[in-house]
């Protein structure tokens, strides 16, 4: 399942960590998604060099939902250009990777 498998690294207010993550599972176009509290981000923004305390969201999905799960993030995201960037799974442990596949059909 080579290529097949992402990883989707997405920030986010912490407050809305557990909403974005749950929407996406429960409406299966994520298997999985790890939140990680406390991501300190520098980033400039509007020309000026911002800071924030955001949460990394670490979504595990494939290629056949990248689509649908880019939209509904957008859709659920506060941010006017939310982080949304795929990583391919090249290798992996095969029954895991058949788990995301399964977790994300319905």
């Amino acid at each position: 399942m080579p290529h097949e498998a992402l990883i989707i690294l997405c920030t986010c207010p912490p407050a809305d960590a557990a909403r974005i993550a749950g929407a996406l599972v429960n409406e299966r176009l994520a298997a999985c998604v790890n939140t990680l509290a406390g991501a300190q981000s520098v980033y400039r923004w509007h020309e000026q060099v911002e800071t924030a305390t955001e949460t990394l969201l670490i979504i595990k999905t494939t290629t056949d939902h990248y689509d649908a799960l880019e939209r509904r993030l957008r859709a659920l995201h506060p941010y006017e250009v939310p982080e949304i960037v795929a990583i391919p799974i090249c290798r992996g442990h095969p029954p895991y990777l058949q788990w995301l596949k399964d977790a994300t059909c319905a």
